[in-house]
């Protein structure tokens, strides 16, 4: 079964330059560990030390935070779109000045 995995501009680079992948996985987890395997170094950008989403990304599953799912467990099926988003920082109206 494979998901449509959307993939951030500051994260393309490491992915050769793709918008979209098409990866096989049932949860979660298992799709970007095979993302991993296919481009190297993926996870380390996405999960921290103790392996879970960090702080900063935001992965969506169906237009759904999957930390309010499973997480890492959260079942994918075939068709799915998971979103990967890196947290924007913004300021109050003082940025704008």
């Amino acid at each position: 079964m494979a998901v449509e995995v959307r993939v951030p501009a500051i994260l393309q680079s490491v992915v050769g330059g793709q918008k979209v992948l098409r990866v096989e996985g049932r949860t979660v987890g298992e799709i970007l560990d095979r993302l991993d395997q296919e481009f190297p170094g993926v996870k380390k950008l996405l999960l921290d030390e103790d392996g879970q989403v960090r702080r900063h990304i935001n992965i969506y599953l169906n237009d759904e935070d999957i930390r309010f799912l499973q997480r890492l467990e959260t079942p994918a099926r075939d068709g799915d779109i998971i979103s990967i988003l890196p947290a924007l920082a913004g300021g109050g109206i003082h940025a704008l000045r």
